[in-house]
């Protein structure tokens, strides 16, 4: 009985832990305006995406659903309709594994579109793969795809004002590191048969969130367009769809009990869009509503340059 009772003590006090640090919860308080502002949303028909934009249509701004699935797209907007009554949610086709529906998009949405109050870069995956150009798929879709369309899409938030770009990252930044000859070698940070592989490509491409964040705030400098990276938390999405089957019966069994939902998971990215007076915070990384600091590798300004003049010849952009 005591040996139980010990167990299940060292149980409940690691679960306490766990919830209070690595699956912190927090609440976004801000409370922006968002009437007659357009919002853009990679990814938005699913997990932290769907939740994000289900806030923001519900406090009347209209929503555009970037991303490749228009069959969950649509499910998605039927969604977010019955709960908020918007009528101001849509779909317009994004994949970011291909730099030339990058491009289709950003032209759509140029012609199309007035103004850009928030960019949300919130779609991601873990795989392993190409993309249509021949990049590693983590490399590609997380940094890549993304790198591009912000840059197609700045000027419009230049002239809109008031603008910010919010790019997710991961915790797993951390991890990361940018081999700068393997990636002009073999068009990839990383790859391989074995999910721990394409795990550490995935942290290399979250690294590369961070950066991309911290050179695109110095060249925002002069604007009012203000941009930030987001660690979500550890959320139960569909981010990991990829991986194999043990891993799953692994993983699930831990993430119903420990991961966040959706909901809890998108807080951090709709505190990033909504607090007010953040604006001076430009180029910083969130995590649980607050400014955190990162290592100095996340924060190294000569790699962080480096990497946006490679990813602009990678892009054909300049």
């Amino acid at each position: 009985m005591v040996p139980l009772l010990f167990v299940a003590v060292v149980l409940l006090g690691a679960y306490v832990l766990l919830t209070q640090t690595l699956f912190k919860r927090a609440k976004c308080k801000g409370n922006a305006a968002m009437s007659g502002k357009t919002v853009i949303i990679t990814g938005g028909n699913t997990g932290i995406g769907k939740a994000t934009a289900l806030h923001l249509a519900r406090k009347g701004a209209r929503v555009i659903l970037a991303c490749r699935n228009r069959n969950k797209a649509a499910a998605a907007i039927a969604e977010i309709e019955t709960q908020t009554g918007s009528t101001d949610v849509i779909y317009v086709h994004l994949d970011l594994a291909s730099l030339k529906s990058v491009r289709s998009f950003a032209e759509t949405f140029l012609k199309t579109e007035s103004r850009l109050d928030l960019l949300i870069n919130n779609a991601g995956l873990v795989a392993d793969g190409r993309t249509e150009d021949g990049y590693g798929i983590e490399f590609g879709v997380n940094h890549l795809g993304h790198f591009l369309l912000t840059n197609l899409l700045l000027e419009r938030m230049k002239k809109t004002g008031g603008g910010r770009v919010i790019t997710l990252s991961s915790m797993a930044h951390r991890w990361g590191h940018i081999d700068f000859n393997a990636l002009v070698a073999n068009k990839d940070l990383g790859t391989g048969r074995y999910s721990w592989q394409f795990f550490h490509a995935y942290c290399n491409s979250k690294l590369c969130n961070v950066l991309f964040t911290h050179e695109l705030a110095k060249r925002l400098k002069g604007t009012d367009v203000t941009c930030y990276s987001v660690h979500p938390g550890v959320v139960r999405t569909e981010l990991s769809r990829n991986v194999g089957l043990w891993q799953k019966i692994f993983i699930q069994p831990v993430a119903w009990l420990l991961f966040l939902d959706p909901e809890m998971g998108a807080q951090t990215t709709l505190h990033c869009a909504l607090q007010e007076g953040i604006e001076p915070l430009s180029g910083k990384y969130f995590s649980c509503c607050e400014a955190q600091e990162v290592s100095a590798h996340a924060r190294d300004d000569k790699v962080a340059l480096k990497l946006w003049e490679v990813s602009e010849k990678l892009c054909g952009l300049g």
